[in-house]
């Protein structure tokens, strides 16, 4: 769940990036429930999908450069047992050149 959290975070960072809202480091920390080298992070990892972002001093907010959006969709589906066992049943690794079949439960 660490990883759905960090997509909610980075979803949340990006709605206020895009509306110039952020406050300064220390206030977005706060504002999203993270420390301050949090902030920094998720700021790097927004970076890395090749955001474009800047710091206005002046108005105290961070913001997009250029144009940039971020749209996460996050589907969960539940599944029984048998399921799953239908699911992966039937999956096969390359493994050395032989196809190894599986079968997870």
């Amino acid at each position: 769940m660490k990883n759905l959290r960090t997509l909610e975070r980075l979803q949340q960072l990006h709605n206020l990036i895009s509306n110039e809202n952020t406050g300064t480091p220390e206030e977005l920390s706060e504002l999203i429930g993270v420390s301050k080298r949090s902030v920094h992070s998720l700021i790097k990892e927004l970076k890395d999908y090749e955001a474009n972002i800047c710091y206005s001093k002046s108005r105290k907010t961070y913001y997009y450069c250029n144009d940039f959006d971020l749209q996460v969709s996050i589907s969960v589906n539940v599944l029984t047992d048998n399921e799953v066992t239908k699911i992966f049943g039937g999956s096969y690794f390359l493994k050395s050149s032989l196809l190894v079949a599986r079968k997870l439960h």
